[in-house]
């Protein structure tokens, strides 16, 4: 059980209102601000407000959570926060909310004028759905669900991503190179960015002094660069201290790169690094990786559940990753971190909480449990033999007939699409399916080949809601490129057919 009373600010809540936590995020230039969401979706706030960080409407100070009405009953996917501080937040439907400190315009509304209250900014990210935010020290990225990532703010090393250094007073697609890529993941150090995409590549851009963009020399980048050096790996988390990079592999492998000041590397000296060199290779795979943009502390957690933390712990340089007594990195940023504020939202919503159904759906595309992926058009899809044989007769013949524990752990997938594959895994772990009516039709398809009744009926209930007079002659040249038997008018007419 994550223990949020670790944080000194929450000991001044009752162990009624520590019982009614559900997510939680500590920050601050000092640790000395708190927010944190009930499970009945209510969102508190509490601490010194700074640059009106707290969003309450006023500058003043607290000690008694306040409670934050214009955003009670949304559900948050995403949190983060800068230096001045500047809060960032993403809610399960995509909107984007933005307060605190604008002395660059790091909330993206066009102006520079503090934020006393979260207001919704939504300049160009109309009909964009947010699921990720990360914050550097006063700029901004988003990450939308269609994989493009907006960056906003200050901008005098390159940050934002623009190919200039002129501040950003809006939210602008990031280009260039991450043109046409589809990016799962983003991250900020001080003055730095980084996102990975759905290959695993790494692009880094922005203030590159210390080495912390990884690409061999220390010159700024105004705009994404891909991380050469990680060619050939296919990376799964990324994490950004304050000028120190962190990066994991689905193979477990951890590699660091940057200032080194503090042994934040944990290579076991304090020279920087300006390409990344792999860190732990001695010990047992790695899981999860831990850095903060306020702070020289890096952490990791290893298969088996032990936590390691190196850098600046309690002003104290740790050279080499050390093995400590926590079974959350959480808790290295807790007890050792300067500030001592926490490297992600936190969450109570535990794994031994969860149902059946829910654990199979947060474990799908997860390359740390999966022992098998489907390679699709380059892209990796994580899954689980075991799950698959279970819940789809197709696969359960394919492993009994012609599959053995010696067999590749990669499938290649040449006749459907990523997107279709992709949902009809997806459809095995959730038993639900969210695609548009033309995508539907080539999942149709699938079905149809796989004798998928279920998710048959589910893709004709897509394409019959769907249908309208400006797609019908889009939908009717879908089927016949998928070659699926479509009546437009009568899902009826779509029978299965045995391959």
């Amino acid at each position: 059980m994550v223990d949020v009373s670790k944080w000194p600010l929450f000991t001044l809540l009752s162990a009624q209102e520590l019982a009614s936590i559900r997510q939680a995020c500590i920050f601050g230039a000092s640790a000395n601000e708190a927010i944190y969401i009930t499970h009945d979706d209510e969102v508190y706030v509490l601490g010194l407000n700074c640059s009106n960080c707290l969003g309450t409407g006023d500058s003043q100070s607290t000690i008694v959570p306040k409670k934050l009405d214009c955003l009670t009953g949304k559900k948050l996917v995403s949190l983060s926060y800068g230096s001045g501080p500047h809060v960032l937040l993403a809610t399960e439907e995509g909107e984007l909310y933005v307060w605190g400190h604008n002395g660059y315009s790091q909330l993206g509304n066009g102006t520079t004028n503090q934020g006393v209250s979260p207001v919704l900014v939504s300049t160009n990210l109309q009909n964009k759905r947010v699921t990720e935010v990360a914050c550097g020290s006063h700029h901004s990225l988003a990450l939308t669900h269609e994989g493009e990532v907006f960056a906003w703010g200050y901008n005098n090393c390159g940050q934002v991503g623009s190919g200039s250094t002129a501040n950003q007073p809006a939210p602008r697609k990031v280009s260039n190179s991450l043109q046409n890529k589809v990016m799962v993941s983003i991250a900020c150090g001080q003055t730095s960015s980084m996102a990975v995409a759905d290959n695993g590549e790494v692009y880094t851009w922005g203030y590159n002094g210390n080495g912390q963009l990884g690409l061999g020399n220390n010159g700024n980048q105004l705009t994404p660069c891909r991380l050469i050096a990680l060619q050939g790996f296919c990376v799964v988390q990324i994490a950004s201290g304050y000028s120190h990079s962190l990066a994991l592999t689905d193979e477990g492998l951890l590699y660091a790169w940057g200032a080194n000041t503090y042994g934040q590397l944990g290579t076991g000296n304090k020279s920087n690094q300006l390409s990344p060199i792999q860190v732990m290779a001695e010990k047992e795979r790695i899981v999860e990786i831990a850095a903060c943009h306020s702070t020289h502390t890096s952490a990791a957690k290893t298969q088996s559940g032990q936590v390691f933390m190196w850098g600046q712990c309690r002003g104290q340089p740790i050279v080499l990753p050390h093995l400590t007594h926590f079974t959350s990195t959480d808790d290295v940023f807790s007890c050792f971190a300067t500030p001592s504020v926490m490297w992600r939202m936190l969450s109570m919503e535990h794994d031994d909480f969860l149902t059946v159904a829910q654990s199979l759906k947060k474990e799908f595309d997860n390359p740390e449990t999966s022992d098998l992926k489907f390679s699709i058009d380059g892209k990796y899809i994580h899954v689980h033999k075991a799950v698959l044989k279970i819940r789809c007769e197709h696969f359960r013949s394919m492993f009994q007939s012609h599959w053995n524990e010696n067999m590749k752990e990669v499938i290649e997938i040449d006749q459907f699409s990523y997107p279709v594959y992709r949902s009809f895994l997806e459809f095995l772990y959730t038993d639900s399916v969210d695609l548009p009516p033309e995508d539907a039709i080539g999942l149709l398809d699938l079905a149809t080949s796989y004798c998928e009744n279920r998710l048959k009926k589910l893709c004709q209930h897509i394409i019959k809601r769907g249908i309208t007079v400006e797609n019908a002659f889009s939908l009717l040249s879908a089927a016949i490129r998928y070659d699926a038997e479509v009546t437009l008018n009568h899902p009826g007419g779509m029978a299965c057919q045995s391959t």
